[in-house]
């Protein structure tokens, strides 16, 4: 079974975990042949480059119940419905600037019965309430990212790592980096998978 790349790195999982997960394949198959969120080349490799990928940020931040987290330009919901997976306890909001594809994020949730899962057809700036931790995966420069998510960020701080913006991207972030003038940390994804596709992936971490 391709989820068990899943199993793998995430042995704690739960019987229910393991079944919503293994579930993501016919979901999204279906879904995205009516609303195409993924490539078609991508769908076959789904639980490596999508669901693993978004899983990435539970190797180096782990949520403390009751969090509340945004994941902005989610896309068919990545990385947040994995996470809301792997994190039941805690709140996620999925918003997106296209409508349709927030209606693969809404099927999928509730074809996985996820309760801890808002999903939204809103754009990141219009948005009020702060959260304890905003996720997205390269959805825009950093700095650029900064500007829409900076007032949205509050200072609980429960979890493993402070409050702040936990960002996937890959590359050479440096001249990227650069523009962004706020102390920052980037956990490299190979240091926690060893498939090639995480060689140059990244979760970069900003606290507030």
């Amino acid at each position: 079974m391709k989820s068990e790349i899943i199993y793998r790195y995430f042995p704690e999982l739960t019987e229910k975990q393991k079944e919503q997960f293994d579930r993501l394949e016919e979901l999204y198959t279906e879904w995205n042949s009516k609303i195409n969120v993924i490539s078609r080349k991508d769908i076959d490799l789904l639980y490596e480059r999508h669901v693993l990928h978004s899983l990435g940020i539970a190797k180096v931040c782990r949520f403390a119940d009751d969090s509340e987290v945004l994941d902005v330009g989610t896309g068919g919901g990545f990385p947040g419905i994995p996470l809301a997976i792997f994190f039941p306890e805690v709140s996620f909001h999925l918003v997106d600037a296209v409508g349709k594809k927030i209606k693969v994020v809404e099927e999928v949730a509730a074809g996985l019965g996820l309760t801890n899962v808002k999903a939204e057809h809103e754009r990141v700036e219009q948005l009020r309430g702060t959260y304890d931790f905003i996720i997205s995966r390269a959805v825009t420069r950093m700095e650029p990212f900064l500007g829409w998510v900076r007032n949205k960020i509050n200072r609980n701080h429960f979890s493993s790592l402070d409050n702040g913006i936990l960002y996937l991207k890959g590359g050479d972030l440096k001249e990227e980096m650069a523009e962004v003038r706020r102390k920052h940390r980037i956990f490299e994804l190979k240091d926690y998978f060893e498939e090639e596709f995480f060689e140059t992936k990244k979760v970069v971490y900003i606290p507030f």
